[in-house]
């Protein structure tokens, strides 16, 4: 018997709908032209999170709120989520699902400006996870800061780290494509970390803090 891998694949996909207010905030990003994670991404990011009993989680491209409230959701209730976005009017979207979501202010630190200005003034070994998902021609300047957050067991985790099914096929030689494909390749030959690329959505490369 062979597979359907397409359709096992659109099933996980969907296995966790979306509450109302993660659906409102992806509709919000599709009227500004922002990218959001999957809802299967961010499901997993949302497993990472409990798993990881995140007190303090950083994230590299706000957008509209998407990820965000995926990863709150997995969050422990007290935590704190810190979001970087050079986009003001991204924030401002994102700040509004976090109203509809229910989710306190003092939960969430809305930093706008570039990741690698904000990034150096966060503390080292200080957070549990951070997401890495802006200008992927920054990911890995964005990683190396990212693995310096991170406590010992804490989690990396970069979105679209197989960019549009362009990262498997060795003929794609555009720059982003190239500089996503090593940015795994670092990834995975850093000793610091223990990784993964899982196929969900773009591709959610993970990485622990040993």
């Amino acid at each position: 018997m062979v597979a359907d891998k397409a359709l096992s694949w659109a099933y996980t996909e969907e296995f966790v709908p979306e509450d109302d207010p993660t659906a409102e905030a992806r509709l919000r990003a599709e009227e500004l032209g922002v990218v959001p994670v999957p809802a299967g991404t961010g499901a997993a990011l949302r497993v990472l999170a409990a798993a990881s009993r995140a007190h303090s989680v950083a994230e590299v491209g706000t957008g509209t709120g998407v990820s965000a409230l995926w990863l709150l959701g997995g969050m422990a209730p007290d935590g704190v989520l810190t979001t970087i976005d050079v986009e003001s009017e991204h924030q401002r979207a994102a700040r509004q699902a976090f109203t509809a979501a229910g989710i306190k202010p003092a939960r969430t630190r809305l930093i706008a400006g570039r990741a690698l200005d904000v990034l150096p003034r966060l503390a080292d070994r200080a957070y549990d996870l951070v997401l890495v998902d802006g200008d992927p021609t920054e990911a890995a300047d964005d990683v190396d800061q990212a693995v310096r957050l991170l406590r010992p067991g804490g989690i990396l985790a970069v979105n679209a780290a197989l960019w549009h099914d362009r990262v498997a096929d060795p003929a794609r030689r555009d720059d982003t494509t190239v500089a996503v494909r090593e940015l795994g390749r670092r990834v995975r030959t850093d000793e610091r970390l223990v990784s993964a690329l899982l196929p969900s959505g773009d591709g959610l490369l993970v990485g622990v803090r040993r």
